[in-house]
């Protein structure tokens, strides 16, 4: 299991920033690999379209939605 760390910077708004560890940068890269390979009816399965699904797999690693970082 890959541990993801809770480090906080400030933002310019006040609110702290959530980043991820090496190990969850590696692991947001991998799950958006093996997104990338599902096809037409496993995207179907989990309510994404292709389109939706190749831009999730381009986004750089460090760029992680925030229900994915682990929160204290």
């Amino acid at each position: 299991m890959t541990t993801m760390t809770n480090t906080h910077s400030p933002t310019q708004h006040g609110q702290p920033r959530r980043r991820l560890s090496l190990l969850g940068m590696m692991a947001v890269a991998r799950q958006r690999r093996a997104l990338a390979r599902l096809n037409a009816s496993q995207l179907s399965d989990i309510g994404l379209s292709r389109p939706q699904a190749e831009a999730e797999a381009r986004r750089p690693i460090w760029d992680a939605p925030s229900v994915w970082i682990c929160k204290p």
